[in-house]
C-alpha cells in the first residue's frame, strides 16, 4: 500500500551546471533543471513524489534521462520543446530498506549540452504496521509478517484482487452504526487469503495484541465480542429473495453503499479463496437488530474456496450463508452471540466437518430458514459436533426449511424442560406480521422428504428421551449414545495446531 513519504527536507532549485559546447554559449543557453529537490526520507513501501521536474533548454530540449544507482530508470524524448515539464514519483521496494538510493535527472539539449541534478532517496525499515483506508480499486497484497489496520469500512471492488499471505492479522478499529469496521469482497472481486496450518491469517480487534506468529490472544478473553466488525464476501451466485429480486442489500451494510448488493444469475461464480482463517471479537452493530457477522457469505459463488475456517466470539451469527453455492469444509464457530450458522434465502451449497461450541449468548447452534422467493436450492450439513450450552438451542429449522442433515453429534444441551423450550431441535411454523400461525412449511417438507435427517447422535441430559429432544417426529433419525462414543460427528484433527479453541484446549473433550 502506498503511504505518504515522511517530509520533503527544503524544496530548493538544484544548481545549474552545464557542460560547454562553444565559446560563445551564454548563461541565457544553459540547459536547467529545477523542481527536484535534493533529499527525501521515506520508510521502505513509501511513496516518494509525484513531484514535478521543469526543464528549461533554449537550444531546444532532446532528451531526459532519469538513473537509479547507476543504472537507466526512465527515458523520456522531447522535440526541440524549450520547456518542458515531467512528473516523477517512486515507491520504495523492501530491497530499498536502510539505504540511500541515488538518483539522477540528466537533462539535454539539441547541442549535447547536458544538466544534472541529483536527488537522493534516504529509506527507511520496511514498515510492519499500516492502517488501511478507503476502498481497495486496483490489485493489492498483503504481506507476511505484517499487521493491517482497517480504518473504516474498506471494500475491494469490482475487478480487484486482494491477496493476504500466511501469518497477516488485519485488525479493525471499533465502531458502530455507518462507521462499523469490516472488510468487504464485493461481487466482480476476489480475496486470496491463503493461511497455513502454522500461519493462520487472524482479523481480530485493535484492541488485540496479537502478533504475527501468535494463535491465541495475549489479552483478550475468547468471550469478549462487537469490538469491530466482520468479513463479507459477496458473489453473483443466485438465492431465494422476496418478490424474486434477484440481488439484495446485505445486512451489515448500510444501503447507501451500492458495494453491499448481492446476488444473480452465476452459480460458479468466484470470489477467490479463504483458508486457514480465523476472525474474532466481531459483529459491531450498525443499527437496531443489525449486527454484522463473523463471515458472511452473500450469493457466493461454487468457483469460491472456503476451508478452515474458524470463527470466534461473534456479537451476531458466526457464519451466515445468503443465497449463493458455495461450499465450506473444516469450520468452527465457538462463542457466537446470536446463531452459531445460520442459512437463509437457499444456499445451495455443503458444509462438511464442522465444530460448534455455544457460549453464553449463543442462540441456537443452528438456525435453518426457508427460502423467500421461488427459486429453492437446497444445502446440505455433514459431519458435524455441536456442544451446548444451558442457554442455546440444538437447532430451528422454520419458514420452509430444506437440505439434508447428517451424520451430526450433539452433547452438552440441558433439559428443554428446565431452560423454557431451550436444549432442542424443532420444526418450526410461519407466523403472520402479528405473530399468529399460518402454516408449518418445514414440517411439510420434512414429512415430503425435501428436509432430511440422517444419523443424529446425542448424548443427553439425565432423564430425557429423543422425542423430547428431537421433536416434530425428527427422533426417529437419531439415537442416543453415551460421551465420547459417539460414531459420527466432525475430525478434530482438522483444527489442530492453527486454530485458538484448539490450542486453547475447548476440543479437548470431544471425540
Amino acid at each position: 500500500m502506498k503511504r505518504n513519504f515522511n517530509g520533503w527536507m527544503s524544496f530548493i532549485l538544484a544548481a545549474c551546471l552545464m557542460v560547454a559546447c562553444g565559446e560563445d554559449e551564454t548563461p541565457n543557453n544553459f540547459v536547467t533543471i529545477s523542481g527536484i529537490p535534493p533529499t527525501a526520507v521515506i520508510e521502505a513501501g513509501g511513496t516518494v513524489g509525484p513531484v514535478t521536474a521543469t526543464v528549461n533548454a533554449p537550444d531546444g530540449l532532446a532528451s531526459l534521462l532519469i538513473r537509479k544507482d547507476g543504472s537507466t530508470f526512465e527515458t523520456i524524448n522531447f522535440n526541440g520543446e524549450t520547456t518542458a515539464t515531467h512528473q516523477f514519483s517512486y515507491t520504495a521496494t523492501a530491497a530499498d530498506a536502510n539505504k540511500n538510493v541515488v538518483f539522477e535527472f540528466v537533462a539535454t539539449d539539441s547541442n549535447g549540452d547536458m544538466q544534472t541534478v541529483t536527488h537522493v532517496l534516504s529509506v527507511g525499515a520496511v514498515p510492519t504496521v499500516i492502517r488501511v483506508t478507503g476502498n481497495i480499486t486496483a490489485d493489492q497484497t498483503w504481506e507476511t509478517g505484517k499487521t493491517y489496520i482497517l480504518g473504516g469500512r474498506v471494500t475491494v471492488t469490482a475487478n480487484s484482487t486482494l491477496t493476504i499471505q500466511p501469518g497477516v492479522v488485519v485488525k479493525g478499529e471499533a465502531g458502530s452504526g455507518a462507521n462499523a469496521t469490516a472488510l468487504v469482497i464485493a461481487r466482480g472481486a476476489k480475496i486470496n487469503a491463503v493461511g497455513s496450518a502454522t500461519q493462520p491469517i487472524i482479523f481480530t480487534s485493535v484492541a488485540d495484541e496479537i502478533q504475527p506468529g501468535m494463535i491465541a490472544s495475549p489479552n483478550l478473553d475468547p468471550d469478549l465480542d462487537g469490538l469491530w466488525g466482520g468479513l463479507i464476501v459477496l458473489g453473483r451466485a443466485p438465492g431465494s429473495f422476496a418478490n424474486n429480486n434477484t440481488e439484495l442489500q446485505i445486512e451489515g451494510i448500510p444501503p447507501s453503499d451500492t458495494n453491499g448488493r448481492y446476488g444473480g444469475s452465476d452459480p460458479e461464480d468466484n470470489s477467490g479463496m479463504l483458508k486457514w482463517i480465523s476472525i474474532r471479537h466481531g459483529g459491531a452493530n450498525i443499527g437496531e437488530g443489525n449486527e454484522i457477522n463473523g463471515l458472511t457469505l452473500g450469493g457466493v459463488g461454487s468457483a469460491t474456496e472456503i476451508e478452515n475456517i474458524e470463527v470466534i466470539a461473534n456479537q451476531d451469527d458466526g457464519i451466515e450463508w445468503f443465497g449463493g453455492t458455495v461450499d465450506v469444509k473444516n469450520a468452527i464457530v465457538w462463542n457466537a452471540g446470536d446463531d452459531a450458522l445460520d442459512n437463509d434465502q437457499s444456499w445451495g451449497g455443503t458444509m462438511d466437518n464442522f465444530i460448534v461450541l455455544c457460549g453464553p449468548n449463543t442462540d441456537h447452534a443452528l438456525e435453518i430458514d426457508g427460502p423467500e422467493g421461488t427459486f429453492n436450492a437446497a444445502h446440505t450439513l455433514t459431519n458435524g459436533t455441536i456442544k451446548g450450552h444451558p442457554a442455546s438451542e440444538m437447532g430451528d429449522f422454520r419458514d420452509g426449511a430444506r437440505g439434508t442433515f447428517q451424520n451430526l453429534y450433539f452433547f452438552g444441551f440441558s433439559s428443554p424442560a428446565s431452560t423454557n423450550g431451550r436444549g432442542d431441535l424443532s420444526l418450526s411454523g410461519e407466523v403472520d406480521q402479528d405473530g399468529n400461525p399460518i402454516g408449518n412449511k418445514s414440517l411439510d417438507n420434512f414429512t415430503n422428504g425435501i428436509l432430511i435427517f440422517s444419523k443424529l447422535e446425542a448424548t443427553l441430559a439425565d432423564g430425557l428421551m429423543l422425542s423430547t429432544v428431537f421433536r416434530n417426529g425428527t427422533h426417529v433419525h437419531a439415537s442416543e449414545v453415551a460421551l465420547h462414543e459417539n460414531t459420527v460427528g466432525a475430525d478434530k484433527s482438522a483444527f489442530a495446531g492453527w486454530s485458538w479453541a484448539a490450542v486453547s484446549g475447548e476440543l479437548d473433550d470431544l471425540k
